[in-house]
């Protein structure tokens, strides 16, 4: 409404998304993520979304909760869509992750129609939280037959920061993953967050989802999506490269997360056009049929890579070398899958930018040459 007088930089934010969706292209990240919470509210599911600044968001890209200029009051779009709708809650949480999470857990068992949320501030910060993640998110369904459907937003990259600021530390959830007890999934574009969240909310099957949740992708210009792939379609586990002529395919990257586009970059710009490049956006459970029906189309593989940001010793590989080599033994004899990554380290990051870009240069260069 004209008389909340918000922010100029927000109605700038707020007119571009507006744009976006009239356009039908461009759509971002967090205008992919309204529009998902948004829906959801319409169709009778309410909403709550619990973490350390998730009103404005911490990288300032949400902005759920405006502020009137003036008076400094509060409004809250996704609360005023229609008169039949649910209620959007969102709550900005002090700093304790141990007991805020451990109160969003209880929540979704007593308000199992509600999409209920906690987001870190970091996805790092969940190790605050632990012990809740091990004794009830992970396994109590199995101890207790109490089913939640819980999900944990975790911010997670490799953008040059700090040890503390980098890694949601998959390996550890990885690790948790048995009897389909968990979800653990890496969306890599705004359709894909936009039907993973609305799948939670819907369908019938109540298992917490833990959303390794990105940083720089949620301003990358490439990574963006258009409003067909919102209204159409559904959540992808794996995502097929956009490859004319599979025959001409020698060379299979796979991978999760955002170093999909700087592979895709590097590959481009060489113009290496033998590379396919898939990317496995639900780690677990493991989508092997989906990755089998994939990786048929392509005859003429001798290499297959596995490419993850992480260190040796964290991220997916450990976990998930015998997944994808199951896959590959059903394609044939004699596919191997091999890891390119960073070197097995003490701490999740270097947390020094030179260092950092080195590492990242070396890593793409290994996956593509």
């Amino acid at each position: 409404p004209n008389e909340i007088n918000i922010h100029k930089t927000i109605s700038k934010i707020l007119e571009n998304r507006k744009l976006s969706v009239n356009n039908g292209i461009g759509i971002d990240w967090s205008t992919a993520e309204s529009l998902a919470f948004g829906s959801l509210l319409e169709e009778g599911y309410p909403v709550r979304l619990v973490g350390q600044d998730s009103g404005r968001g911490t990288f300032s890209q949400r902005h759920s909760v405006l502020r009137n200029q003036i008076n400094n009051s509060r409004y809250i779009p996704l609360n005023n869509i229609s008169k039949k709708q649910k209620n959007f809650e969102i709550v900005d949480s002090f700093l304790s992750e141990l007991a805020v999470l451990g109160f969003e857990y209880g929540y979704s068992l007593v308000e199992p129609n509600t999409l209920t949320l906690w987001e870190a501030q970091f996805g790092d910060f969940a190790n605050g939280a632990q012990v809740v993640i091990d004794q009830f998110i992970a396994s109590g369904e199995r101890k207790w037959s109490r089913a939640s459907g819980l999900v944990m937003l975790l911010p997670h990259g490799y953008e040059g920061q700090g040890p503390e600021h980098s890694s949601a530390r998959i390996e550890r959830f990885l690790q948790l993953c048995a009897s389909e007890n968990i979800q653990v999934c890496v969306p890599s574009t705004p359709s894909q967050i936009f039907h993973l969240l609305r799948r939670q909310a819907i369908r019938k099957m109540r298992t917490p989802l833990v959303v390794i949740s990105p940083k720089s992708l949620l301003r990358n210009p490439i990574a963006v999506s258009n409003i067909d792939e919102l209204t159409k379609g559904q959540f992808k586990c794996v995502i097929n490269d956009d490859i004319e002529d599979p025959k001409s395919i020698t060379k299979i990257v796979m991978c999760s997360g955002k170093v999909f586009y700087d592979l895709v970059q590097k590959r481009n710009d060489k113009k290496l056009n033998n590379i396919a490049i898939i990317r496995i956006e639900q780690l677990y459970p493991f989508p092997y049929d989906d990755l089998e029906e994939i990786l048929t189309k392509y005859q003429n593989v001798n290499e297959f890579i596995w490419c993850q940001e992480e260190p040796l010793n964290q991220g997916a590989w450990f976990s998930h070398r015998h997944r994808i080599q199951r896959v590959l033994d059903r394609l044939g004899e004699g596919n191997e899958v091999n890891l390119v990554s960073r070197p097995a380290a003490a701490a999740p990051a270097v947390g020094l930018m030179k260092l950092h870009l080195q590492q990242q240069e070396d890593l793409v260069n290994e996956a593509i040459f």
